[in-house]
């Protein structure tokens, strides 16, 4: 018998107020490519999250360019709360996406109304990703997203 083991990474999942509004913000803000839009009314879906009373989710998936995949679930039918956080306080998370031309994209960004928790874009003076460049944004719903700069080090 074979042992169950970790072997990859499929996707993160982000829960939006409005898909409409979230795809804007990540294939047209962000650069995302919409791989696939869809309705379930599965009822594996329901039991998948223990909803009982899920009436549907709208789903769509997004390739982040370099590889990784991004899934937004706009939930219907039920009640939903507003699950944003400060970064500190456990249950939060966040992803982060690699940039170039990170002072561009803030700009750029910044211009469209996009709103950011640092004021400023951070050297990273330390660690791991010393000499590379940081900063959180916020997405429609206050999902945190940090932009980092990788150093050419």
């Amino acid at each position: 018998m074979s042992e169950g083991k970790v072997v990859g990474f499929i996707h993160s999942g982000i829960t939006v107020k409005d898909l409409e509004i979230s795809l804007d913000f990540y294939v047209n803000k962000l650069g995302f490519e919409l791989l696939s839009k869809q309705v379930s009314k599965q009822e594996y879906i329901s039991r998948i999250v223990n909803f009982r009373d899920l009436e549907e989710v709208k789903i769509a998936f997004l390739q982040i360019p370099g590889g990784s995949q991004i899934e937004l679930l706009e939930y219907v039918g039920i009640e939903r709360l507003a699950g944003n956080v400060r970064p500190c306080d456990y249950g939060s998370g966040h992803i982060c996406i690699q940039v170039e031309g990170i002072e561009q994209l803030y700009k750029s960004l910044k211009e469209q109304g996009v709103q950011f928790r640092s004021p400023q874009i951070v050297d990273i003076t330390a660690g791991a990703n010393k000499g590379s460049k940081a900063i959180y944004m916020y997405d429609p719903d206050d999902y945190i997203i940090e932009l980092m700069q990788k150093s050419a080090l």
